[in-house]
């Protein structure tokens, strides 16, 4: 059986390195190319992929919007994040958002068809490295509790979080941009394993961080 791959980069150059990959394989063919997220979905519905190939950082609909869409829409397609995003935030990103695999653009060709492989047969993949990363960074030390592991300015965010500031007073008060502010929350509720402001509320109410 031939495994059927669509490829998505905005760069020419890198979907002709991921198509001359692929073809070291017997066992699968590129049936799509697309340049941004809004083509390769379209190209979904007329390719019919076993495995769409995506990444993060594409014009139009970005990579994250393309997961959750083509999730809701083809619940079945395995989607393998092919990324030059190395931090394993991005890579908890995209398996919560519902990607089967997710690997970085230096990786060896044999990883990536290895990947393609793995996800076309129903698996999951991560670099091995890369999942060290991950359950550093969201797995506390025996003994700790979550909190315990955020960095200092973290956790001096997320008390201010929890308490009612919003993302721009957090940066004026710690002279800070909004996006360096955001980085600091995101990185913060993937440690403590919360979805939204209502939850880091609950945290700190939890474990008596505020008032």
């Amino acid at each position: 059986m031939t495994v059927r791959v669509l490829i998505s980069d905005e760069q020419t150059i890198v979907r002709a390195c991921q198509r001359q990959i692929v073809s070291l394989s017997p066992n699968m063919a590129v049936v799509g190319e697309a340049a941004s997220g809004d083509e390769a979905f379209r190209l979904i519905a007329t390719c019919a992929p076993d495995v769409a190939l995506l990444d993060l950082s594409m014009p139009g609909m970005n990579g994250m919007d393309l997961i959750g869409r083509i999730r809701a829409e083809y619940p079945r397609l395995p989607l393998l994040v092919h990324s030059l995003h190395k931090e394993q935030q991005h890579a908890l990103r995209a398996l919560k958002a519902g990607a089967s695999g997710y690997l970085t653009k230096d990786c060896a060709p044999r990883q990536l068809l290895e990947a393609i492989d793995r996800v076309a047969r129903g698996g999951r993949y991560v670099t091995p490295a890369l999942a060290a990363a991950m359950a550093t960074a969201i797995l506390p030390v025996q003994g700790e509790t979550p909190h315990d592991g955020l960095s200092k300015r973290e956790f001096q965010v997320f008390r201010l979080l929890a308490s009612g500031a919003s993302v721009n007073s957090i940066a004026t008060a710690l002279s800070l941009s909004a996006n360096t502010v955001s980085t600091h929350k995101h990185r913060l509720m993937l440690k403590l394993g919360e979805d939204n402001d209502a939850g880091l509320v609950r945290y700190a109410v939890k474990h008596r961080l505020i008032a």
